[in-house]
């Protein structure tokens, strides 16, 4: 029989077009060593407490360096449990140390432990990406804060506003996000050592200080209760917080894709000299960053629906959360990851279209400044419901018959020449935007 050799190729594009620094603090390597940090910190627990020798700790710590992921996985294929495999192969190299190998432990008290380790230094990343692009809308803000630019409520043109007042807008909800996701990693980063159902019995007397020795041996804080799992309202809270980033992302990157339209123009994405838009269309400029960063919004929403289902285990725990949480955990915080490395590139590069912004302000031939004008009114003594009625009268002829409003106003007598020019500036209509956005970028 003829064999073919088919090459290994990868079926998630998380790890390959997707893939950012974050694959590898998720990978197989990586939890392979989370795994066994956890196991010599159970090992230097029972040698404080004077349950297996002093030296027993170092020649399992010596023995972790050695064991490697490819020999883990072949035990795997074996006895088809990848723990069991790991605490086998770590034996295999601790000599006569092997016998306290994950003494009195089961699983899960390394796993869950470990992916709080995971958890903590994965959100320390995006902290870092988070502080990068809250420096980019800062500097949007404050750069424009006195671009004025048309406001749009329910899809039409409302009043005047400013771009910084739309970075700024986003700056603070990033915030927001930053200070969520810190309250997630303090309640993520908690492991346990308390055994099959939560009551540490192989640990006997001693469960509750070996529990706290290997937390501080970690630098993460104990459960204060578990069954044989942490449990995973904590894990949901912190997928949870990393839809909220997305849904940020996805946010003002739409912004930047209805505002690239052809109609409007105002921003678009940076276009390279090669770059191409469309196979067949070859005038095309696509936002296809930004639509790329809405389409990976919706993926991570999908991730939260699984996370909240894994909370409601069976009894003190089942197997249903585990092979999901080989997918959502990894891809959520990659996914994210990539987002705020490609939206904090968008927003860097983004170009400004001034004529066009000026053109949609003009567009409705001074309509836009109808509110303004009602207030003049009541100003110089009209009631405001009377003024409210007129300029809604004066607006609607000039909407129908395609004339400026202005004109109507200075036709009817409704203001003098100057005033009338005051209130159809609409640079001048902006209240107070400029310190509303400074007060809003202030560290």
């Amino acid at each position: 029989m003829m064999s073919f050799y088919i090459p290994l190729m990868a079926i998630s594009p998380f790890e390959e077009r997707y893939k950012t620094e974050m694959n590898a603090i998720f990978d197989e390597e990586a939890k392979l060593r989370k795994w066994m940090a956890v196991e010599v910190a159970l090992a230097k627990a029972h040698a404080r407490l004077g349950a297996i020798p002093r030296d027993a700790p170092g020649k399992i710590e010596i023995a972790a360096r050695n064991v490697t992921l490819e020999r883990v996985q072949e035990i795997e294929a074996e006895i088809h449990h990848d723990l069991m495999a790991m605490v086998r192969a770590l034996t295999e190299h601790a000599g006569d140390a092997g016998r306290y190998v994950h003494l009195g432990a089961t699983s899960y008290d390394i796993e869950d432990t470990a992916t709080a380790l995971i958890f903590t230094e994965a959100i320390g990343l995006l902290g870092k990406r988070m502080e990068a692009l809250g420096k980019v809308l800062k500097k949007l803000a404050l750069d424009h804060k006195e671009t004025v630019c048309i406001g749009r409520t329910h899809g039409q043109h409302a009043v005047p506003t400013t771009y910084g007042m739309k970075f700024a807008l986003y700056y603070q909800e990033l915030k927001r996000d930053t200070a969520r996701l810190e309250e997630a990693r303090k309640r993520i980063a908690v492991g346990k050592m308390s055994g099959a159902v939560g009551t540490m019995a192989t640990f006997g007397k001693d469960g509750p200080k070996i529990q706290s020795l290997v937390m501080d041996e970690l630098k993460i804080k104990p459960a204060p209760i578990t069954n044989q799992v942490v449990q995973r309202d904590r894990h949901a809270e912190a997928i949870f917080s990393l839809a909220l980033i997305a849904a940020l992302l996805e946010k003002m990157c739409k912004e930047v894709r209805n505002l690239q339209r052809s109609e409007l123009l105002e921003v678009s994405e940076s276009f390279s000299a090669k770059q191409v838009g469309s196979s067949t269309m070859p005038q095309k400029r696509n936002p296809h960053k930004s639509e790329r960063v809405c389409s990976l919004a919706r993926l991570l929403r999908a991730n939260v629906q699984i996370a909240m289902e894994n909370i409601s285990l069976e009894h003190e725990r089942d197997l249903t959360n585990s092979a999901n949480e080989r997918a959502i955990f990894g891809e959520s915080f990659v996914c994210v990851d990539y987002m705020l490395l490609e939206t904090t590139k968008i927003l860097s590069g983004l170009v400004f279209y001034p004529d066009n912004i000026k053109r949609n302000l003009e567009l409705t031939k001074g309509l836009i400044m109808s509110e303004r004008l009602m207030i003049t009114l009541v100003e110089r003594g009209m009631g405001r419901q009377d003024a409210h009625e007129l300029v809604r009268t004066l607006a609607q002829e000039a909407f129908s018959k395609g004339r400026h409003l202005k004109d109507l106003v200075l036709e009817g007598k409704v203001l003098p020449k100057a005033d009338a020019e005051r209130v159809f500036d609409y640079s001048s209509y902006i209240g107070s935007a400029v310190k509303i956005v400074e007060d809003a970028v202030k560290d």
